[in-house]
């Protein structure tokens, strides 16, 4: 296959304008759409739907695409290292917003010291992510450690217990005053239920209003600004407990999860990842 014509495809495909991917590539957009039905014609296969303004990836283009994007970056990562007098190998880890900002970011400073060689890129998800189509080596996710074609590794629990400022907590005198405020959650909709199973609370009476976040972060931040009272993991908000902007009412947890270093299973296994994998499985 051409190298012109797969990298025009790519670029095209990341922007999804023949137009913005002629401005990348100093080329005129005949040209990309050239090498693009090049492309096509080779493998007897539409890459892109044309529609009046812009592209719409066909499900072949959608397959090809994160394959392409993967092995260009390792082409240019390469490349950039060969001048040097060691060689750096790039490490893609997607995590969930809680844990990178909770648990991770504080102790990369230690990963860094003790492997300078490796290139560590940090994304974040919402507990959703294709690893395939992302490109990404690690994801580390919350839940029960089985997802399908996935191998899984346990990392950290990650108990639930409720949270909110100290003038929502001095209203709070047994569990079950709780359900009298805004309850913050997730989209796990039986996590208050299990709570107040847990608690000693009320459990057959309808929860009250709520509001649902596919963030953790940002229901904590909720209910640093008064909003409701959170059900997430104090490990994880440790700074925000010890600074007193936010307070535990009760020292009820219920454990729904914890946290797990993923990959493909199809995936082999890289010194760079077997260096992350074994330096979490020290530190946490």
């Amino acid at each position: 296959m051409p190298l012109k014509a797969l990298r025009a495809f790519e670029v095209s495909a990341r922007h999804l304008s023949f137009t913005r991917a002629a401005e990348e590539l100093c080329v005129t957009q005949a040209a990309v759409s050239h090498q693009v039905k090049l492309l096509e014609s080779q493998l007897k296969v539409p890459l892109f739907t044309r529609l009046p303004r812009g592209l719409m990836l066909t499900q072949e283009g959608e397959g090809l695409l994160p394959v392409l994007r993967d092995a260009f970056d390792q082409i240019t990562h390469t490349l950039e290292q060969l001048g040097e007098s060691n060689y750096r190998e790039v490490l893609n880890v997607g995590a969930v917003g809680t844990f990178a900002v909770g648990w991770l970011l504080p102790r990369l400073a230690d990963f860094q010291e003790k492997h300078p060689f490796i290139d560590l890129r940090l994304s974040t998800h919402n507990n959703r992510t294709d690893m395939a189509a992302e490109g990404l080596d690690f994801a580390i996710r919350f839940g029960t450690g089985a997802w399908h074609g996935i191998a899984a590794q346990p990392l950290l629990p990650a108990s639930l217990s409720a949270m909110c400022t100290p003038i929502i907590a001095a209203r709070l005198k047994t569990p079950a005053d709780v359900l009298n405020e805004t309850l913050l959650r997730s989209y796990r909709a039986d996590e208050w239920t299990e709570w107040l199973l847990a608690a000693g609370g009320p459990v057959n009476l309808p929860l009250p209003k709520s509001i649902v976040f596919d963030s953790s972060i940002a229901m904590v931040d909720a209910a640093q600004q008064g909003i409701g009272v959170a059900l997430a993991p104090p490990l994880m908000f440790s700074r925000q407990l010890n600074s007193g902007a936010l307070v535990q009412p009760f020292t009820t947890a219920v454990s729904l999860g914890g946290y797990w270093l993923t990959r493909l299973q199809s995936r082999e296994e890289t010194h760079a990842m077997a260096s992350f994998r074994e330096w979490l499985s020290v530190v946490c």
